[in-house]
């Protein structure tokens, strides 16, 4: 384990941690035929007959079914008005059964050398649909391929419906993410302590990954980024294993799941003397995040968080827009089943905000080819404004 994640110091702070004590609830079934009550209404709104909707994070949303897309065709319909159909390879469907969180009284099988769109296309063509709106994630083979095999069938996509539905969270989704977040954030405190002069970036990722396991996300880090130096002027990174000096800039972003919900928090700190410059940009950064925190409000477009931090920034002498130094970016994206997801806080995006929307707040600042400051947390809007998921870093020097 010490030659591992950076000997004594890392072995004790894992030693320190057991499973999260109260774990959030998973999603209950009456939850998810709620969510497929939800998509008709939306379906009768854009003049759909049906929705398909393939492997991924929308299924998972719609289904509990936690698969990723792959070639073989996975995927739900649902109709307007009745019961949903299941696509499925035959080989698959103990695994697909065991995974369904509803029940699925209509699963339809098809062998690997069968066409899995022709089963797409004569489920449309038995219900009369006309109109089948699309998963906007599902690939494009699929699409073509339904396309061709149901000519007579409008398909548009069905955007709408999924934004629709996955970008406000319920309370139970917003129970899972606190956890994650919550989860997430002690990791970090735990990852500064191990930190020594030489240490390598790889070796604070496999700490990370362990205590994220340690505290119950059977996952480890979903990902994982671990920047010193120089490398922090770079958003994600360089293709390079950092050794810790002193005097460095850290910056290090992770996550990890609970029952399929994201955490995605960035901290970035002094390891020694980082000097003035560092200390006063930090500051600007952080006031950046406040500002952009305190434009939430419900009914408010998203852009207009995004021109709160740039106008911090501009304040200060950086930007304009995406000019560097300052913020080349977005301010933040939605979270939920996928780590990014709509809507963005980023000028062009009128999504009015609302109850429920969960966002990333991030407008880092960019010192060209020298450092770099993000400060990441996540905020759920509320009635009034926006609440915290996790509290923000309260100083260059301290994680809180």
């Amino acid at each position: 384990m010490a030659s591992m994640i950076g000997g004594s110091t890392a072995e004790r702070e894992l030693a320190a941690l057991t499973p999260w004590a109260n774990p959030a609830p998973v999603i209950e079934t009456a939850e998810r035929m709620r969510r497929l009550d939800r998509a008709r209404v939306l379906m009768a709104g854009i003049g759909a007959d049906m929705l398909l909707i393939g492997a991924g994070a929308s299924l998972r949303y719609f289904t509990g079914v936690a698969w990723g897309a792959t070639e073989r065709l996975v995927a739900m319909l649902l109709p307007v008005a009745g019961d949903p159909i299941f696509i499925c390879p035959g080989f698959e469907l103990g695994s697909f059964e065991a995974s369904l969180g509803i029940a699925a009284r209509d699963v339809r099988l098809w062998e690997e050398d069968e066409s899995p769109s022709a089963l797409v296309a004569d489920a449309l063509r038995a219900a009369g649909a006309r109109t089948l709106a699309i998963d906007p994630a599902m690939a494009f083979l699929f699409v073509d391929r339904i396309r061709a095999d149901a000519p007579d069938v409008r398909l548009i996509s069905g955007a709408a419906v999924v934004d629709g539905c996955r970008a406000i969270k319920s309370p139970a989704e917003i129970a899972l993410m606190q956890q994650a977040m919550d989860i997430t954030l002690e990791v970090h405190r735990r990852a500064a302590r191990i930190l020594h002069e030489g240490i390598r970036a790889s070796e604070v990722i496999r700490f990370i990954d362990a205590a994220h396991r340690a505290l119950g996300a059977s996952t480890g880090n979903y990902f994982c980024a671990v920047q010193f130096g120089r490398s922090t002027a770079f958003p994600h990174g360089l293709p390079q294993d950092d050794v810790l000096r002193d005097g460095d800039v850290v910056l290090v972003d992770t996550g990890t799941l609970i029952d399929g919900y994201h955490s995605d928090i960035t901290r970035t700190y002094a390891f020694g003397d980082v000097g003035d410059e560092v200390r006063r940009i930090w500051d600007i950064e952080k006031e950046a995040q406040a500002a952009a925190f305190a434009a939430v409000r419900p009914g408010a477009p998203c852009e207009s968080v995004d021109r709160a931090a740039r106008t911090v920034l501009e304040k200060a002498g950086l930007g304009p827009d995406y000019r560097l130094p300052g913020l080349p970016h977005r301010t933040g994206h939605g979270i939920g089943l996928s780590i990014h997801e709509p809507a963005y806080l980023v000028r062009g995006d009128r999504t009015p905000l609302a109850p429920g929307m969960c966002f990333s707040n991030e407008p880092m600042i960019v010192i060209p080819d020298r450092f770099g400051v993000r400060l990441e947390d996540h905020f759920h809007v509320t009635e009034t404004g926006a609440a915290w998921f996790t509290e923000p870093q309260p100083a260059i020097d301290d994680l809180g």
